[in-house]
């Protein structure tokens, strides 16, 4: 029911005049009387005696006044809410996802300060790889999604989150550590790959397009799933890959593992922020977004 004809027939109920209740709404005195003309054809029934000086409900009238009394406080009550809502403290529900690399260590990090700083907000994070990601945010799954390489879908849409460096590691003992080598000498070393689908992958196979080159034209002989798999492969020394140097620094520092260039390479990618398309972001989102924006290198 149109609230705006309670609230024009409750006026005039009020007021006992068509004028006195357009005064009051700020409205002209016609408005007010079509106002009240469509809600007694919508109930099929007169509501206003207009036969006196005065204008008084009838029977129905009445018990359609109570109702609508109650109906538009509820109203009132329901607007304040939402107007509180924004403007008080932030609560409500964060569903997010992420690749493994920026899912492993820049997103949860920045998702746990988030959640300190809002403590009546819960955060849920999804890790998979890109693919799993970009699907599950275009079926309104997650609100957002965070991947390493933005791959067409209609559905979904990409802009810049932050950028991200990939590099080759191996063990700090291996003789590739600290060296910069050339494609050949890599085509000499076990290549460890992670599954068809990750951010990574797609961005070394595209740089090794550009340089006229296939990974077929290399020793891989492991796919293994994520960054946390093919990572726990170099550690023990089954051969050398390539992974976001943010999945790494912690093993870095360590001196777990050791980084190496390849001449004619330069991956980098750029991390993307995935949104489903026309779908309106929460509020949290949009709190979260700003907080991390503030917080991540362009």
């Amino acid at each position: 029911m149109d609230t705006r004809q309670l609230a024009a027939f409750c006026a005039v109920v009020e007021r006992e005049s068509f004028s006195q209740a357009a005064a009051r709404l700020g409205v002209t005195q016609p408005a007010v009387s079509q106002q009240v003309r469509a809600l007694e054809q919508r109930v099929g029934k007169q509501l206003l005696d207009r036969s006196g000086r005065r204008v008084v409900p009838t029977e129905a009238g009445l018990r359609l006044y109570r109702g609508a009394q109650r109906l538009l406080a509820l109203e009132e009550q329901i607007l304040a809410g939402v107007a509180d809502e924004e403007d008080g403290e932030l609560r409500g529900r964060l569903e997010i996802g992420a690749s493994t690399g920026p899912g492993a260590n820049v997103v949860s990090l920045l998702l746990c300060e988030f959640q300190q700083l809002n403590p009546d907000v819960y955060v849920a994070l999804s890790v998979q790889d890109t693919r799993r990601i970009v699907e599950q945010v275009a079926a309104r799954e997650l609100e957002l999604g965070v991947v390493g390489a933005a791959r067409r879908q209609r559905s979904v849409s990409f802009e810049t989150f932050f950028r991200d460096e990939v590099v080759l590691v191996c063990p700090p003992g291996h003789r590739f550590a600290g060296r910069t080598i050339t494609l050949d000498d890599l085509k000499q070393e076990p290549l460890i790959v992670m599954q068809a689908g990750a951010g990574v992958r797609a961005v070394i196979e595209e740089e090794l397009r550009a340089a006229g080159l296939r990974l077929r034209d290399f020793d891989v002989h492991l796919e293994l799933g994520l960054q946390e798999s093919v990572k726990s492969a170099v550690v023990a020394g089954y051969g050398v890959t390539f992974i976001s140097r943010t999945a790494i620094e912690a093993e870095l520092a360590a001196g777990t593992l050791a980084v190496a260039r390849v001449d004619g390479l330069e991956p980098s990618r750029e991390i993307a922020l995935v949104r489903s398309v026309g779908r309106a972001p929460s509020r949290v989102a949009e709190a979260f977004l700003a907080f991390s924006r503030e917080r991540l290198p362009g």
